[in-house]
């Protein structure tokens, strides 16, 4: 299923459902799958949200480099998504949000 976060402040976000839970618990919204249908994160609540988010993505562990000079490098598709580049456009849409003082809604559906 894929997730549509819209705001005033910014540009559609979309995402898968599994990789939405992720980033929504980081940003401190306990929801479930059936919670995921629709929602909004209020203006009073951008501010937690994206501190939330900020302390999940600094607390994330560094990927690890190979220090082994005679392998082949990692092709960019075959590396796992880190995230702090999973959560980067809903964390800017919620930053933008806060800003102009705008809610931030999110809605789930099939997209077909």
């Amino acid at each position: 299923m894929l997730v549509t976060f819209q705001s005033k402040a910014a540009s559609d976000v979309l995402m898968l459902d599994k990789h939405a839970l992720a980033v929504m618990h980081a940003a401190g919204r306990l929801v479930t799958e059936a919670d995921l249908k629709r929602g909004v994160f209020s203006v009073e609540q951008l501010p937690g949200a994206i501190a939330a988010l900020e302390a999940a993505i600094a607390a994330e562990a560094p990927a690890e480099e190979s220090e082994d000079g005679d392998q082949d490098p990692v092709h960019p598709m075959a590396q796992a998504v880190s995230l702090k580049q999973r959560a980067f456009p809903l964390l800017d849409m919620l930053r933008k949000a806060r800003e102009t003082e705008v809610p931030v809604l999110w809605e789930a559906g099939s997209a077909w």
